[in-house]
């Protein structure tokens, strides 16, 4: 089972208090929060400006920690303001009407390579206690103009997959198998999962190995290694990004991060040979389609692409309107789509 942690990096300038949070803020985590914050009031700090850019969750005993130390600050005239949060500590901020109260106004947001220096500046403070999913620093957001990647554990996919199922923008029925083929992907070993947002979620994109198991994964991993020379891959369920400027940045990261994180030289995609639409945004991310593969259990061959780690993209491919398809149905596994 996943425990959380928590470092926390702290930089003064003046009597500006700069702390960068790196982890989740849960019941285990909480006290180590309150007592660095209320530190920084002892310290004479008058403005207190806590990054949470790689802050990957919070709970309700976080919130609190957050509001009373700016009530705390507040009776010494000093204030405390939180930055860049992510989709769930907005919408947290959101519901319980604390917004107003902690989250700094665009104008007045500390700028993001400002902070995010810090771990490697300071003096990291010590971390809560608890195990951890493999890669816990590996797992730390990239940020890229406003744009962060976080990998979830499966008890946070559990928590918002409504949420991740909602980047799809299907029909009922579309919706309900991409849950179900997420909920199945989430049992494999080696799962993994990242989403990239802002203030709310813009991509998703989830992903395991193959190994020898099920007459499937066993014909699949064969013939992999026949036409690549590699028996060890990520198989790529989904990629889907949100309509957004970035749109084919976000899915070239995701996928490449995917593989970083696995230790993976490749991955795998299956498509439905009849999904232009998904042949053409993978094409665009710098896969390269190898045709139908025949002999996998199913009614129809699927497309076979795959993507080297680190590999560099093809000239953008144009885009087709309308709602992503769900070509993985025949074999149990899906395609990653873009929006228009």
């Amino acid at each position: 089972m996943a425990v959380q942690r928590l470092d926390i990096h702290r930089r003064d300038r003046g009597e500006r208090a700069l702390v960068a949070l790196v982890g989740d803020i849960w019941p285990a985590t909480a006290p180590l929060l309150r007592a660095a914050l209320e530190q920084c009031l002892r310290d004479g700090m008058t403005a207190i400006d806590v990054d949470l850019t790689t802050v990957g969750s919070c709970d309700a005993k976080g919130l609190d920690v957050f509001l009373t130390a700016s009530r705390h600050a507040g009776r010494v005239h000093a204030c405390l303001q939180l930055h860049h949060p992510c989709a769930q500590v907005t919408q947290l901020l959101a519901v319980t009407g604390s917004a107003p109260l902690l989250l700094a106004p665009p104008a007045h947001f500390v700028p993001p390579a400002l902070l995010r220096d810090l771990p490697d500046t300071s003096t990291a403070g010590p971390s809560a206690g608890g195990t951890q999913t493999s890669g816990d620093r590996a797992g730390a957001p990239v940020v890229k103009e406003g744009i962060r990647l976080r990998r979830l554990t499966r008890r946070q996919v559990e928590g918002i997959s409504e949420d991740i199922a909602d980047l799809a923008e299907a029909g009922p029925s579309m919706r309900d198998g991409f849950l179900r083929r997420l909920a199945v992907s989430a049992r494999r070993p080696g799962f993994a999962l990242l989403v990239a947002e802002t203030t709310v979620l813009v991509g998703c994109a989830f992903a395991f190995p193959v190994s020898p198991g099920a007459r499937f994964e066993r014909g699949l991993q064969e013939s992999i290694q026949r036409l690549t020379g590699s028996a060890r891959f990520l198989l790529l369920t989904q990629v889907v990004t949100h309509p957004h400027a970035q749109h084919r940045d976000i899915g070239r990261c995701l996928q490449q991060r995917l593989l970083a994180d696995g230790h993976a030289e490749l991955g795998v995609a299956l498509l439905h040979p009849a999904d232009r639409a998904g042949q053409s945004a993978y094409d665009s991310w710098g896969w390269r389609n190898h045709g139908e593969m025949v002999g996998l259990p199913g009614r129809v061959a699927p497309c076979v692409l795959t993507l080297s780690r680190g590999s560099a993209p093809s000239l953008p491919a144009p885009r087709a309107a309308g709602a992503p398809v769900d070509p993985g149905a025949h074999w149990g596994l899906a395609s990653g789509t873009t929006h228009a």
